[in-house]
């Protein structure tokens, strides 16, 4: 079978490019070894592993095991090092201070963990070398070696975690659903090469997944009620949706002066004209659709005006737009 692990450090929600690894492992490992790469306190962040695991689930993501901390594996590392010494061809292998370097705890883990495959980003690929021999110093057959490019910005860096989108959180944060942000790194595979981070492609994803929701799983994950779904069939993500709902649920008050429009519109209503034919009949007639779409909202631009005639019961649409 083959094991992998994925190993980030706790320094806050995931960065895409880690969560692409994430992905990578899940999709060739039969099993998975959720380990948390502590060794550096002063990386580690208050509340990172949880972040990561929040993470991880959103984007549903499992493991087999996990998540294991290094930092409770330190006596375990000393153990493993002390036939080896404090230094490894050239590398420092236990600190001063007694704690186990990234090196060592890393290759130590692996070996105790079983781990076939070590699935990462291209910026670890100098680690490997000294991390072979040390498998092979250690009496362990070293696993597969498999390196992958990295994410970067518009600038051709490495995606700095400051940058739009660059993180999970901040993606979840704009309203993408977890379906397009898992599609777009399933998409990206393995890259050979580094890729720049596409959020054009994302938002696209993003539509996609939530044209293809039932009203119900669409309105339940905008929190609103299903009459309210029509007018959530045009929005692009998480909070745009929920920004339209706000329209139909909590309209601005506004001053509208069209009274013929809205008088018509009134009468196609109680004649029970259905919403697209209502739009039709007032543009047939030079209706002031902009004033109508204000009356019922409260803004001048949002979602199809048929949609958001549809989310509204009758009684309710007389009622905006009695002036």
């Amino acid at each position: 079978m083959v094991r992998v692990r994925f190993a980030p450090s706790p320094t806050g929600s995931l960065h895409v490019g880690n969560a692409l690894s994430a992905v990578a492992n899940r999709r060739l490992g039969g099993w998975m070894l959720l380990r948390i790469d502590d060794t550096d306190p002063q990386r580690n962040v208050a509340g990172g592993l949880e972040a990561i695991v929040s993470d991880l689930e959103w984007l549903g993501i499992g493991w087999e095991d996990g998540p294991v901390r290094q930092s409770d594996r330190v006596a375990r590392h000393r153990e493993a090092a002390a036939p080896l010494g404090d230094r490894f061809d050239g590398v420092t292998l236990v600190r001063e201070d007694g704690s186990p370097t990234y090196q060592l705890a890393s290759v130590v883990d692996d070996i105790d963990f079983g781990i076939t495959h070590i699935v990462r980003g291209n910026d670890h690929r100098p680690n490997e070398p000294v991390q072979r021999r040390l498998f092979e110093a250690l009496g362990a057959k070293p696993p597969e070696f498999v390196h992958h490019g990295l994410i970067l910005g518009d600038d051709g860096r490495k995606l700095s975690k400051r940058a739009e989108g660059s993180t999970v959180a901040s993606l979840r944060e704009d309203g993408l659903p977890a379906e397009a942000v898992r599609a777009y790194l399933e998409e990206l595979g393995l890259p050979k090469h580094d890729v720049h981070l596409d959020l054009a492609r994302l938002r696209r994803l993003s539509t996609e997944t939530l044209a293809g929701l039932s009203d119900e799983e669409l309105t339940a994950r905008v929190g609103v009620p299903l009459s309210v779904a029509p007018v959530l069939r045009g929005a692009r993500d998480l909070v745009e949706a929920r920004d339209y709902a706000t329209l139909i649920l909590e309209p601005a008050p506004a001053d509208v002066d069209a009274p013929e429009t809205l008088a018509r519109f009134r009468e196609l209503v109680e004649a029970g004209v259905e919403p697209r034919a209502v739009v039709r009949e007032l543009k047939a007639v030079g209706g002031d659709l902009k004033a109508l779409r204000l009356a019922l909202t409260g803004r001048e631009r949002g979602p199809e005006l048929a949609a958001v005639i549809a989310a509204l019961p009758p009684d309710e649409l007389l009622r905006r737009t009695v002036r």
